[in-house]
């Protein structure tokens, strides 16, 4: 069976052509972009590929043994298609995808027993995976070891995702840390709410309020790590990490793939592990939410890229509820070291330098992980209310007025946090809540010369604008604005 036609073979044969050449150039993330256009061009084009739409690129294996006894069988385009999957695997090989690589390799040398190319690349892929198994591949090690390790933290809203943050560069003295932080909001207070970071040993801070790092902004993300290694190439230092905070609204997949879809970012940084916090007491309320069709759960997603996972808040439910959580916890993620604590207070060895991430493994749960056509679509319905006015708050009615929120709709509340001025009160009052659970205390003195500018911000599920900035203008003593 021939292919269709010339101008359909010089495509696949052109998208393949510059695959090889990206790879012989270290574009491998843009390698694998065109190999799989490569792939959906010839599959197109094979009435027995185009029967089974997407097996080429998902399931290479199970076409060939549908295939192989199949009346509508391949014929001399089995070559052209192993040589495809070569291409592939050879890409994959050289971003740290051994096992899928190996299972491309396998059908390939299925189709064409004898070709020369398939059998090198798989005795050079088992070779790799040996070394890998034993942790002799000192090549690897050393050139993995000259890269920065990137951390990258999630959880969703009000899991303790910055009081780990905090830990860990309390904890890590001596080591040098840059952090990006994303904050879903329209406002950015987390500054005013938390310990600076340069007090506790950040190297270098990058802050991204303008949208979620795992969509709007991934752009950004590049250029902040960018920014990162220039400005360690500059100085002469060795930087010891990186850590990403990402928002509580955030799919960690995207922000994974950064590490492998810029050249600059994949030559010079390597992806330690996702390292994701839940809260014990609201967890599987978030796990179990429906969603609109096409929106992802991030609750979810979180969970399942997760290379270990913080049961935060235990002291918040009893055994039982703790044992009923890691029962659904194991369904979405059966791998990932679970540590329980309280106050996310953690062994840094736990969750820093563990080389949790696996390639290997996304690419079991999430065939597609490597392409670059992933949107990811928040739920419309969830969004943020931003409040910063000037005046001073009445402490008996900015109480009365958060309880009764927070009883009413508390449950479609995810996270409230704010920094506010009481009246009679020198101190800057801090408050967070997480659903309906509330807490607040005065913190830092207000400087003489700075304004006392109230500013709050809440994020949650259909929340009406108005009547949050009524209510909360309702507690004010004084207040000058319209």
């Amino acid at each position: 069976m021939a292919l269709s036609c010339a101008v359909s073979c010089d495509e696949w044969r052109e998208k393949q052509a510059a695959a090889v050449n990206a790879c012989e150039e270290a574009r491998y993330f843009e390698a694998v972009q065109l190999i799989n256009s490569a792939l959906e061009a010839f599959e197109a084009q094979v009435p027995a590929a185009k029967d089974r739409p997407g097996q080429l690129l998902t399931e290479p294996q199970r076409f060939v043994e549908e295939t192989k006894n199949s009346s509508n069988s391949l014929g001399e385009a089995a070559e052209h298609l192993a040589d495809l999957w070569a291409t592939r695997a050879d890409i994959l090989m050289n971003l740290g995808g051994l096992k899928r690589a190996s299972t491309e390799l396998a059908a390939a040398l299925e189709l064409a027993p004898e070709a020369k190319r398939v059998k090198e690349l798989q005795a050079e892929c088992k070779k790799l995976e040996k070394y890998q198994e034993e942790g002799i591949a000192e090549d690897a090690l050393a050139a993995s070891q000259s890269k920065v390790p990137a951390h990258i933290l999630t959880g969703f809203l009000g899991s303790g995702k910055t009081t780990l943050l905090n830990h860990i560069l309390r904890e890590t003295h001596g080591k040098r840390f840059a952090v990006i932080e994303n904050e879903f909001g329209e406002i950015g207070i987390d500054d005013k709410l938390i310990a600076r970071r340069e007090d506790l040993g950040a190297e270098q801070i990058i802050e991204m309020n303008n949208g979620c790092i795992c969509c709007t902004v991934r752009g950004d993300l590049i250029q902040g790590l960018r920014s990162i290694l220039k400005k360690t190439a500059l100085d002469g230092n060795k930087l010891d990490g990186v850590i990403i905070e990402t928002t509580g609204l955030a799919d960690p997949a995207p922000v994974a793939q950064t590490f492998f879809a810029d050249d600059l970012i994949q030559a010079r940084m390597t992806l330690d592990g996702i390292i994701t916090v839940v809260d014990a007491k609201h967890c599987l309320q978030h796990l179990r939410e429906e969603k609109p069709e096409g929106v992802e759960n991030e609750a979810v997603e979180q969970l399942a890229f997760a290379d270990r996972i913080i049961v935060n808040k235990t002291d918040l439910v009893d055994a039982a509820e703790l044992e009923g959580l890691t029962y659904e916890v194991r369904k979405i993620n059966a791998v990932a070291p679970m540590i329980y604590t309280q106050n996310s207070k953690v062994a840094v060895d736990e969750i820093i330098g563990i080389r949790g991430f696996s390639l290997d493994r996304v690419l079991e749960s999430d065939t597609e992980f490597l392409k670059d056509d992933q949107d990811h679509q928040h739920d419309q319905s969830v969004s943020s209310v931003g409040i910063e006015c000037p005046g001073e708050c009445d402490q008996e009615k900015l109480n009365i007025w958060i309880a009764t929120l927070l009883r009413e709709r508390g449950v479609d509340i995810f996270r409230t946090k704010g920094v506010l001025a009481v009246k009679g009160c020198n101190q800057r009052f801090v408050f967070q809540g997480i659903h309906m659970i509330f807490g607040g205390q005065p913190q830092d003195d207000w400087p003489e010369e700075e304004e006392r500018v109230n500013r709050l911000i809440f994020i949650g599920r259909n929340l009406d604008r108005e009547e949050l900035q009524r209510g909360f203008r309702s507690t004010l003593v004084t207040y000058i604005g319209p």
